[in-house]
Parts: structure tokens; sequence; C-alpha cells
């Protein structure tokens, strides 16, 4: 077995594409993926699988019909899967995502 911790700026480093995930590991059922994102994204639900999002560097914002939530570097926000959203930052934002296997 190979003991080696992932670097997350390491692996960031290693693309500029935008609203791209990419899979850095995987736990059990899910995959922990990294992304950068800037702009918009559509409006979309996850089919009931809930999605963890922990901003890494910047800020973000995801819209809901009926409100909204700012998350900050430093900071997680759990989407429940039911919850129709539209992610979006106004500046380049990097982010981890831990969600079901696809």
């Amino acid at each position: 077995m190979n003991y080696q911790a992932i670097n997350l700026n390491e692996q960031l480093s290693k693309f500029n594409d935008l609203w791209s995930p990419k899979v850095i590991g995987e736990i059990n059922d899910y995959q922990i993926k990294i992304v950068k994102i800037a702009g918009d994204f559509e409006w979309h639900e996850h089919q009931g699988a809930d999605k963890l999002f922990m901003v890494l560097e910047g800020e973000m914002f995801i819209d809901f019909r009926d409100g909204q939530v700012k998350i900050s570097k430093g900071e997680i926000f759990i989407v429940p899967g039911e919850a129709v959203q539209k992610p979006f930052a106004v500046k380049e934002c990097h982010i981890m995502i831990v969600e079901p296997k696809e």
C-alpha cells in the first residue's frame, strides 16, 4: 500500500478549466473531487443525493428557489439532494466536493 497525503494545492495546479471536477480520492461509496469555478452554473438537482461543498479558496454562492447561501474559504455546506440549486462565484473559487459515486 502507498501511504501518501494528497496535496490539494498541487492537485489544483494541474488544471485551469472551470466547472470540470477532478476526482482526487474515494472513500466507501463517495468520491472526493476538486473543481475551479467562476461565473454561473445551471439550475439543477442531485437526484436525492446530498452533496458537500468545502471552499478552499475564494467564496461561492448557491442560489435556491427560496434563498441563497454564501460559502467562504474554510467553510462547508451540505446541499440536500432534493434541493434545486444554481451555484456561482463572482471571482474564481476553488472547492472540494464530496458526493456519492455516479
